[in-house]
Formats: C-alpha cells, sequence, structure tokens
C-alpha cells in the first residue's frame, strides 16, 4: 500500500489514495501504525476515495490515531488538497470533497497555501452535541476538582473553547485530557485553550479527540476564532498562533461558513505491506 506522509503546521498525517487501491485498514492496524516508534507515526490518517455523490470531487475518510473515524479536521483538508495537487488526480485548483458529516470546499492558492471552506458554525448543545438545558455562551463543569469555564461550538467537529490569560501547557493536558472525556460530551471533544492578544491575533493550544495535544489543530482555530467573536473580543480576520505555526481564519459571522488560509507540506511517500 503506497502512502504520503503530511503536515499541516506540525499537525502529521499518513495520506492513501483509496480511489486506485483497495483500503481495508481495520482500527487496531490505524492504531499501530500511529505509533511513532513503531509505526509510520501520525496524528490522523486521511483516505481520499472516489466520489460518493455528484456534487462533489472526491469522498475523504479521516481516522484519529485511535483508530475512531470523524468528520472533520481543518489541517487535513488542506493536505488534501496539496496531495490531490502532488500526486496529479484532478486538473483542477479548486474542490469539493465530502466527509461522514459535511462537504468542504478546498482552493489551491499561490505559495503553496490553501484556502478552506469549513462549515457554518452551530452552536445549540444537540448539535455539538453536548448535554445541557439551554443554549448559553458559557458553561461551567467541575474538571479535576476545578471548576472550568467554556463555551461550546460544531464547525464539522465537537469544540470546547477556554479563554486563558496564558498559555499552560501542563494545564492544556491535565484539563483537555479530562474534558474530552466528559460525561456531557457524548462523542468526546476538542478542547481549545485561547489567549486574546488583541482583536486581530490569538494564540491556542488544542487538546484533540482521540489524539491527544497537537502542535496545531485547524477546526480548533476555527472555532476559538469564531467563539472570541461571538463574544465581541475578535474581529473579522483573525491570525491565530499555535505551537506549529500561524493560520488565518475569517468568519463574517452568524449563518456564514468559516473560512481557514494555511500552508501543507509534503515531507516523504513510502509502500508498506498490510
Amino acid at each position: 500500500m503506497k502512502f504520503s506522509k503530511m503536515h499541516g503546521l506540525g499537525n502529521d498525517f499518513m495520506v492513501i489514495d483509496a480511489t486506485k487501491q483497495a483500503f481495508t485498514l481495520s482500527s487496531g492496524q490505524i492504531q499501530e501504525l500511529a505509533n511513532r516508534r513503531l509505526g509510520v507515526g501520525f496524528d490522523q490518517m486521511l483516505v481520499l476515495e472516489k466520489p460518493k455523490n455528484a456534487d462533489c470531487d472526491f469522498h475523504l475518510r479521516i481516522f484519529n490515531a485511535d483508530g475512531g473515524e470523524v468528520g472533520q479536521c481543518g489541517n487535513g483538508a488542506r493536505c488534501i488538497a496539496h496531495f490531490i495537487r502532488e500526486l496529479k488526480l484532478s486538473p483542477k485548483s479548486k474542490f469539493k470533497v465530502s466527509t461522514i458529516t459535511e462537504n468542504l470546499a478546498l482552493e489551491l492558492e499561490n505559495g503553496g497555501k490553501v484556502r478552506v471552506a469549513l462549515s457554518v458554525p452551530r452552536f445549540a448543545p444537540k448539535e455539538i452535541p453536548f448535554i445541557a438545558d439551554h443554549e448559553d455562551l458559557f458553561y461551567e463543569i467541575d474538571v479535576g476538582g476545578k471548576k472550568v469555564k467554556f463555551s461550546v461550538v460544531n464547525v464539522g467537529n465537537p469544540h470546547a473553547v477556554i479563554r486563558v490569560d496564558a498559555i499552560d501547557s501542563r494545564e492544556v493536558g491535565e484539563i483537555g485530557a479530562l474534558l474530552t472525556k466528559h460525561e456531557r460530551f457524548p462523542e468526546e471533544v476538542n478542547v481549545g485553550f485561547m489567549q486574546v492578544l488583541d482583536p486581530q491575533h490569538i494564540r491556542l493550544h488544542v487538546y484533540e479527540r482521540g489524539a491527544g495535544e497537537t502542535l496545531a489543530c485547524g477546526s480548533g482555530a476555527c472555532a476559538a476564532m469564531v467563539i472570541g467573536r461571538r463574544n465581541g473580543w475578535l474581529n473579522e480576520r483573525v491570525s491565530v498562533n499555535q505551537p506549529g505555526g500561524n493560520l488565518q481564519i475569517d468568519w463574517a459571522g452568524p449563518g456564514t461558513a468559516v473560512m481557514m488560509t494555511g500552508p501543507a507540506q509534503l515531507v516523504f511517500v513510502g509502500e508498506l505491506t498490510v
């Protein structure tokens, strides 16, 4: 089986072209390949397939390092656009790609950057999903004996965003690990820790469900920007700084899609026997 190793700001992927070869990996095999000492090593596996409907150019399957399939990955979407170009799978510079939850619009830009249109943000608890009596701007949960205040949003996958005065890596690991699996999130949740520097710049660290703390999370950057803008802290265009680098996020407001622009890079290609 041929594959490519790619990354978007350090959020790394094993990418497989399943338009020309069979994909038969089990959840356990994906976990083994995700191991950074004994396998290829990655945060997510991306599997590109032939389109499942006439409106899209391709179908994308996304698997976290724990083998679970999810419906959204912002950095992965940028890498898939770059992957399509590298393998000459389409002559287009704009693609529509479906996942198990939504359709993504991808556009190749000059300088190796990719622009991705994510879904319209949703805030209703049942659409996250999150167990709550009613929709609110903020919620509070006791996590590890500490009261944690956060907001929730679904941008194709579920996110909880916590505003902090300063990023504390230890807190990201401890609080993130507990909140991501909290019983009030039936499908688990990605947890973002956001520090607002000014209305156009934020810092962000994300603890991803099924992957742990990563160098960058594209959908997490979108979620943080949306929450910040919804609460009046941020402008319509924001630079999001993560350990792996910067992303530009644009959101005009409620009812509109979130736009993400950033780089994607090919690291190496290889083959393995399953």
